[in-house]
């Protein structure tokens, strides 16, 4: 079993800023200029659908898996030299659209996870294929599970407190539904023994539906450790292993969590 003791400290840096409306190369250019803020953090975290808005124009925007997005972030991972991370809009090689988040480390390599739930208010469901797995990915020791905006309303995918330190949620969640996304992320970081870290986008995009940001990092009680409300900018945060693993051993809910398999 892995000691928490012996990892390092954790620094987050999270991105909350408006989206140019299905404009891919201004995106880029935007996060590049605030990446340069982000400089020395381990884990670097972009909204959801970063590159275009939360978009249900699937066939017109989407990008190979080696596209030219997913070269930016292996190129800024490189740079940085720290896990660089969001979701974006791609055609898979079997055909199917994506809304993918790519985990882009420093050595050049790319994992991915693709949303879970796909957002049928939106339609979303009728655009994309939906993803088939949970991943756990790993930095600096640390087990980061990562999902994607309405991921958060389901909280047996989130669920697996034995492994993982941190939940990761990337999202273009709006401003009318603020409420909910300030309830339920606590609530996912108190279940699940662990830090939650949420992304979330600002301003208006190109359907009129405004965003609130609330981007935040909470601790393994639900409690915020930063809260920039709607304020655009890089926000840093570091996560101490030592505090959720005394915590852990004080409040060991895990050992009395109900057992349970996930099936389609």
């Amino acid at each position: 079993m892995r000691d928490l003791n012996q990892l390092p400290d954790l620094e987050l840096a999270l991105i909350q800023t408006e989206l140019a409306w299905q404009n891919p190369v201004a995106n880029r250019a935007h996060f590049e200029t605030l990446l340069e803020q982000a400089s020395g953090a381990d884990l670097i975290v972009l909204p959801e659908m970063f590159s275009t808005g939360f978009s249900m124009d699937s066939a017109a925007l989407a990008e190979p898996e080696e596209g030219p997005t997913s070269q930016w972030l292996r190129e800024q991972a490189q740079a940085l030299q720290a896990v660089v991370t969001g979701s974006l809009i791609i055609q898979a090689a079997d055909g199917s659209y994506r809304n993918r988040l790519l985990w882009a480390r420093p050595d050049g390599s790319v994992a991915h996870y693709d949303k879970r739930h796909l957002f049928r208010m939106a339609g979303e469901h009728k655009h994309y294929s939906a993803g088939e797995q949970q991943v756990l990915l790993e930095v600096k020791g640390w087990q980061v599970r990562p999902l994607i905006c309405y991921d958060l309303r389901f909280p047996v995918w989130s669920r697996d407190p034995q492994s993982t330190d941190l939940l990761l949620y990337t999202a273009n969640w709006p401003a009318a539904r603020r409420n909910h996304w300030n309830r339920l992320l606590p609530a996912r970081a108190i279940e699940n023994l662990c830090y939650v870290a949420a992304v979330n986008r600002i301003g208006e995009d190109g359907k009129g539906h405004a965003y609130s940001g609330d981007s935040q990092v909470l601790d393994y009680q639900g409690e915020p450790l930063f809260e920039p409300g709607a304020a655009d900018g890089v926000f840093r945060v570091m996560l101490n292993a030592s505090e959720l693993a005394a915590y852990r051993e004080r409040f060991p809910a895990y050992r009395d969590a109900d057992a349970f398999d996930l099936t389609d």
